[in-house]
């Protein structure tokens, strides 16, 4: 038996997105890794959009806040 309380939601990234404000941030992607406390191989998969299952919310919202955006700039809308 699962309990639905402990299920992670998961919400897809705009990679491209992600990609572009970084480079606008002037950040490599082991400075945004660093800054967000992710791995840089991480934010590479995001970008390419390699990440199927989605990103957790609090990683998206690690990384707006890294970036300095709101976290819905982040999210795929398709």
């Amino acid at each position: 038996m699962t309990d639905k309380s402990l299920r992670i939601e998961r919400v897809k990234i705009n990679g491209d997105k992600l990609r572009q404000l970084r480079q606008d941030a002037f950040m490599s992607r082991a400075e945004l890794a660093s800054k967000a406390g992710l791995h840089p191989d991480h934010i590479g998969r995001l970008e390419r959009g390699d990440w199927s299952g989605g990103s957790r919310i609090d990683n998206i919202r690690k990384l707006a806040e890294a970036l300095g955006v709101k976290p819905r700039e982040l999210i795929d809308e398709e």
